[in-house]
Formats: structure tokens, sequence, C-alpha cells
């Protein structure tokens, strides 16, 4: 399939039958539940509303105190202008999906934007990835330097899983569910999850980017969706539908924007140097890198299928698909 049909603002989602069919815009979903209703499913409206919430809650979070320094640097990396904010809007998603409060939702939400920000924040190091900008802004090493890029990443890391159990109401979110929560939370952040593909992304080589890819990028997604799912008691069967969608939507975020920066780079000798055989756009070449995000966009909504007894409530992950395969707007210019 041509890389338009990818990137396109105008592509459709088919649901299963008497399910609803979402076609989206530059700026909404629309979503026909049978050839006479019609329902409008704004994606932006949704997810800009998060956004806003979650950013307040963790402005909240991480306030400035001893020592100043490290606070600073929390903040600058987590409360960045660029932030999408993708894992904690997947993860209140997820739990809506299941009839979840989303107040239930917040506190797992910020979390996980928390330990994304640490993530960011070590992957940039000159002794990993040596990335000067994140966000289109300085990486945080730039600013603060490395070793208190280090610290607030280390910082972070602890200060969302004692957010999760501080701030979740117990009315909410029973005990045994908020330990799941944090099991998974540490399951893809650990040695066998994020910083097992950062280990290969350094040692592996070119034949190593499947493996890259899936722990770097689709653990976060993984996890942010099967949090969600977690918190709103949605059954085994179902968390593991969530587990294969969201790792399925972490990698196809990250090809299409290899994708897109591989057709718009330029000719930075020193940054391809450092990039080489890490992206299957540099193993593969771009039209094999538009069949890999095909394949995980097809993936995705296929366990997506399984949930069509939730009605409309599926439309939020439904919409993630297409917002990672095509990017029909951009959340940080709304």
């Amino acid at each position: 399939m041509a890389f338009s049909t990818i990137v396109s603002s105008s592509s459709h989602l088919y649901l299963p039958k008497r399910r609803p069919i979402l076609q989206r815009t530059s700026r909404c979903c629309s979503t026909s539940v049978s050839p006479s209703v019609s329902i409008q499913f704004d994606l932006k409206t949704y997810w800009m509303t998060l956004i806003a919430e979650i950013n307040q809650k963790l402005d909240e979070a991480i306030p400035i105190q001893y020592p100043q320094q490290i606070y600073e640097a929390m903040r600058y990396s987590v409360l960045a202008k660029g932030a999408k904010r993708a894992p904690p809007v997947m993860c209140v998603a997820a739990c809506e999906l299941f009839g979840g409060n989303r107040l239930a939702a917040f506190p797992t939400a910020c979390a996980l934007e928390m330990v994304h920000a640490a993530s960011l924040i070590h992957d940039d190091l000159p002794c990993m990835d040596n990335d000067p900008f994140r966000r289109g802004q300085p990486s945080n090493h730039t600013i603060f330097g490395v070793d208190m890029a280090i610290l607030a990443g280390d910082a972070l890391f602890p200060l969302g899983f004692q957010h999760i159990v501080s701030h979740t109401p117990s009315n909410l979110v029973p005990e045994l569910q908020l330990l799941r929560v944090i099991a998974e939370i540490a399951r893809a952040v650990g040695s066998t999850g994020m910083a097992a593909g950062q280990f290969v992304d350094l040692e592996g080589g070119p034949n190593a980017v499947e493996f890259v890819q899936e722990k770097k990028y689709g653990e976060m997604g993984e996890c942010s969706a099967v949090c969600g799912g977690l918190l709103a008691d949605a059954t085994d069967g179902e968390i593991q539908r969530l587990r294969r969608y969201g790792r399925a939507v972490g990698v196809l975020y990250q090809v299409v924007d290899d994708v897109l920066e591989a057709k718009t780079k330029t000719d930075n000798k020193e940054e391809e140097k450092r990039k080489k055989g890490k992206s299957y756009v540099e193993k593969y070449g771009v039209e094999k890198a538009i069949e890999v995000a095909e394949d995980l966009k097809a993936k995705a909504k296929k366990e997506l299928d399984g949930f069509e007894n939730y009605g409309e409530r599926v439309l939020p992950l439904y919409s993630f698909v297409d917002y990672a395969a095509g990017r029909g707007f951009s959340v940080a210019d709304a």
C-alpha cells in the first residue's frame, strides 16, 4: 500500500459488522453505528481535554523543593510543551473502555508520563544515544548537565510508583489491582523490557532492529494500555488483547516517525552515522518500513475487534491506531 495511505488525513477504520465505522478527518472521527445513525467522535477534543487535566496534575505532582536543581531538571522534561502525552491518554482511554472512572486512572497516567520522561532523559545521554534535542528543545543533559540528568531520571522512576500508591482513590481501585499496575510498569521498564531494548540498541547491531523497536517503543504502548485495563478490572483475556494492541501501536508510531524523518532528513553525516541500522528504514529502506507500518496497523485494529461489545467506548483506541499511522493532526500545535 502506498505511503500516502498511511499519512492521509482521510483514511478509514473498519470495525466489525454491526459496529461503528470510524472515518477520520483532520479534526474529528465520524462513526456510523447503523446506516441511519451517525455519531461524531472528535479525537482531538478528547486528547486535548485529557492533556490539560494531566498537565495540571503533573505540575502539582512535581513541585520545586530541595534539592531544587534535581526538581527543576525533572520538571523540564516532564512538563515539556512538545509532549504528546500518548502513554497517559492511552491509559485513560483503556480504563474508560471497560467502564472505569478516569479519576481512578489519572495517578497511573501521570506515573506513566514520569516513567516515559525518565526513559527519554537517560536515552538521550552521551553514553546512550547522545541526542542533543528532544521534543524540539535541548535535551535534559544539555541544559542541566549529565549528572543532574541522571539524577532527574533516577528520581522520576520511584516518584511515579509513589504517586500511584498515594493518589489513586482506594474506593475506586482495590489494592490488588494497584499492585498489578505497579508490577506491569516495573516489568516494562526493567531488565527484560525497555532496558533490554536500550542494551541491544547499544550492542546488538543492525540485525537487532526488530527487538530494539519492540522493547524501546512497543513496551511503553503495551504498558499504557494494559495499566488502563488493570485499573478497570478487565479480564485476563481482555488484558492480553490490550497487551498486543498497545505493543503494535507503540512500534507503529516509531516506524512512521522514522519514515517521516527519512523523507525530510538533511545531509547530516554525523546524525546518519549515529542512527545507522537503528530503525526499519535504515535497515530495509522506506518501502519495507511502510509495509511494516501497514502490518502493525492491521494487527492493532484486529485486537480491538475483540472489544466490539463495548460499543462507542472503543473509539478512542481505534483512533489511536489511525493517529499513530497518519498523524492526522498535530496535538502540539492545537
